[in-house]
């Protein structure tokens, strides 16, 4: 049903265009590699301390404060070269698991890190039991996310 869809974005100028450059793909890819590091770093930091396992020094919401410019800067960088390197292979991308557990998986992790982590992180002070369940389900979504993504790769 949504295969017409993948093949109509697979025909898209951007798509062609990165898909026919020897370059663009990588540079492409190289700098969504870039924006997984900062968004990861920014989620890391913010989840072990939620965990109760890093930078107990800093209050939770003071963390979270200075991580989440960083963290949707990340998430933007990632959105922004994620869209041309699905264009580039989306026939491939509907006919791959790890597309679609990482594209399934993305909104619920986005969602969840937006409005269940942020909102508890904002007001909490030191590691808690929901403090550490809020964190390790931020931490699985995400890992789920990368690994789909990695594994796009491989397949």
């Amino acid at each position: 049903m949504l295969l017409p869809f993948f093949e109509w974005c697979e025909a898209t100028t951007l798509g062609r265009v990165v898909r026919e450059s020897l370059w663009m793909f990588p540079v492409i890819e190289a700098i969504h590699l870039v924006g997984l590091c900062v968004l990861g770093g920014s989620l890391l930091v913010v989840d072990f301390r939620l965990l109760g396992t890093g930078l107990k020094d800093s209050t939770i919401a003071d963390l979270d404060r200075q991580a989440r410019p960083w963290m949707l800067l990340g998430v933007a960088v990632m959105l922004s070269t994620g869209v041309p390197l699905f264009l580039s292979e989306a026939i491939k991308c509907y006919y791959n698991t790890a597309f679609w557990v990482k594209i399934l998986t993305l909104p619920v992790a986005l969602l969840f890190t937006l409005l269940v982590k942020e909102r508890f992180a904002r007001t909490a002070t030191e590691t808690s039991t929901s403090s550490r369940w809020v964190g390790a389900t931020d931490l699985l979504l995400w890992f789920v996310v990368a690994a789909g993504g990695r594994w796009i790769g491989f397949s």
